[in-house]
């Protein structure tokens, strides 16, 4: 296997400016007309910590779901996603999409850090447990937030603040990446990437769906497969779908992906 041809979307799919550029055009599009928004809140101190959250319409009692951006924990912010949150608006599910610090200015373990400060923002203000989603490399942080030990942190918290997720072309055994290009920002031992890869950690329970595309390499298609069995959730590969147009039903209400996603969302209490 050659891991820099396996896990290197960029350039497996060459049209991938058009299809970024296109999605930072429908999230501008987006956060303009849609009326119940809360822009900028912030999660910690830093510019970066900050979380957008759209809600279906006025009030707080909502149930929430988490998105979190991919960009192998080295690119993008929220601010291309806004749009992603049609699809589960439309069930009565709020979406936050938080942004992060990114590498190799801070460590991976860092950026872990931070989604669990936007998840424990969330919980606060809101008083529910939250579905995590997320693509790519967040794929990856919504499984690591699955498997947070909540009660270590803090005895109040429920231990299973994040009891259901939907990662989306995720990362679950980082190992693999060391090989690559990719892995120089990320900066990672060997011991770290086993330690940060949800495949090897015990399974947290809860509902798990992961999803996948299925124009994608055969190195997503496992992990995705493999991690989905080692949890004992559920695995699905999108047709024709590669890694960066697996996201894209999210916009739409009436899509398979998104209906799952609110469905997921409304279950949790």
């Amino acid at each position: 296997m050659d891991a820099q041809v396996e896990y290197d979307n960029r350039a497996r799919v060459p049209e991938h400016p058009a299809i970024i550029a296109g999605w930072q055009r429908d999230a501008v599009a987006f956060r303009a007309q849609w009326p119940e928004a809360e822009l900028g809140l912030s999660y910690g101190p830093g510019e970066r910590e900050r979380l957008d959250l759209f809600r279906p319409g006025p009030g707080e009692d909502w149930p929430i779901a988490l998105f979190i951006h991919g960009g192998y924990w080295q690119s993008l912010d929220r601010g291309f996603f806004s749009h992603l949150a049609r699809g589960v608006l439309t069930q009565g599910v709020a979406l936050a999409i938080p942004s992060y610090d990114l590498c190799p200015q801070v460590t991976l373990s860092t950026i872990l850090e931070q989604m669990r400060a936007a998840a424990l923002l969330l919980h606060r203000r809101s008083g529910r447990r939250l579905l995590a989603s997320g693509h790519s490399a967040g794929g990856h942080l919504t499984a690591m937030l699955m498997a947070t030990d909540w009660r270590a942190r803090d005895p109040r918290l429920p231990p299973d603040l994040v009891p259901a997720g939907v990662p989306i072309s995720g990362v679950f055994e980082l190992e693999p990446l060391l090989p690559t290009t990719i892995a120089a920002a990320l900066r990672l031992t060997p011991e770290e990437a086993r330690r940060l890869s949800p495949r090897f950690l015990p399974p947290p329970g809860g509902a798990l769906h992961a999803v996948v595309g299925g124009a994608e390499s055969g190195e997503f298609r496992r992990q995705t497969r493999d991690f989905a069995a080692a949890w004992g959730g559920t695995s699905e590969e999108l047709p024709a779908r590669d890694h960066f147009t697996v996201i894209a039903p999210l916009a739409e209400p009436e899509s398979g992906l998104s209906r799952r996603l609110g469905a997921m969302a409304l279950a949790v209490r």
